[in-house]
């Protein structure tokens, strides 16, 4: 009986011990990803009881909305303008930083200090910076005689500085993550690198960045994620009114998360329409995920 017991509890217990996970994960992940699958198949809104079933139709709704298109067209302007300069600089903060620094621990505790702030407060500080009459940026503009810029009204301006928001958060919280890849980086290589008389550009380039691949494509895609979602820094840069929710009175900044929130909440709550844009959404970001493990597959086998 014993020996059963023992053999039971070998068996059983580490599937026990992971298994509260995966229940709230079918409560709270896979049940709210199958209804939204179901919901998007309907004709689905608060304000009727009747919710017939439509099939594709608000796929095929959403595909012919020139909104949608112009949505996912503002969602990868601003993903690029914020992920590329994001990675480069928190790869080179990363760098200086894991050098022989004084009061170390302090400089890499204030690298989170941007995530910890509060998004509206961010964009409260960068909506006064990209002030088009007494914005610091256009005062710095108007010095060198390059001309204010009305930072909201454009596509490409307003782009840009919903990016400086997501830049400015994001960047030391990637840093530490890289921080903690190169910690395992032997400190020989940079010892030998030094006495060959290599730059720590060089050192950055031709140790640091191989050694740590791996952890660079995991933040590329978690960064890609969170800028295919991004909701918060373009709906508190418009300030409140309509303008809030559609990016902009010309829907310069609207990202396809605004344009779901548009549909779900501010537009007679189609819900049918608005679970068929989430679904597009999360077949967005499968296609990143599948292109990630190509990629990481394909750096395996060259070693």
């Amino acid at each position: 009986m014993r020996t059963w017991l023992y053999k039971a509890d070998t068996r059983l217990s580490p599937y026990l011990y992971i298994s509260p996970f995966f229940l709230l994960f079918a409560v709270f992940g896979l049940f709210p990803l199958g209804y939204t699958a179901w919901v998007s198949l309907h004709d689905w809104t608060l304000l009727s009881d009747e919710h017939p079933f439509t099939g594709l139709a608000n796929y095929r709704e959403l595909l012919a909305d020139p909104y949608f298109w112009n949505a996912l067209r503002n969602t990868i302007s601003i993903l690029l303008l914020s992920t590329v300069p994001q990675l480069i600089f928190a790869l080179i903060l990363a760098h200086l930083v894991n050098r022989r620094l004084r009061a170390k621990t302090l400089w890499r505790l204030g690298m989170l200090l941007p995530n910890v702030t509060s998004v509206v407060a961010v964009v409260v500080i960068f909506s006064q910076l990209f002030g088009r009459d007494f914005g610091l940026i256009n005062w710095l503009l108007d010095s060198f005689g390059l001309g204010r810029i009305d930072w909201q009204a454009g596509v490409a301006s307003s782009h840009v500085a919903i990016a400086a928001m997501i830049t400015w958060r994001w960047t030391g919280y990637n840093a530490l993550i890289f921080l903690a890849a190169m910690q395992a980086v032997p400190k020989e290589l940079y010892e030998s690198a030094t006495l060959d008389g290599a730059t720590p550009g060089q050192q950055l380039r031709k140790i640091t960045i191989p050694s740590i691949r791996p952890t660079v494509i995991f933040v590329v895609i978690v960064s890609t994620i969170y800028g295919l979602q991004v909701f918060a820094e373009p709906q508190l840069f418009a300030g409140s009114g309509p303008n809030g929710i559609i990016g902009g009175p010309d829907r310069q900044f609207q990202t396809l998360t605004l344009y779901m929130y548009e549909h779900g909440f501010n537009r007679g709550f189609e819900f049918g329409y608005a679970s068929a844009t989430a679904w597009v959404m999360f077949g967005l970001i499968v296609l990143i995920a599948g292109a990630n493990y190509l990629i990481t597959r394909r750096i395996r086998s060259s070693r």
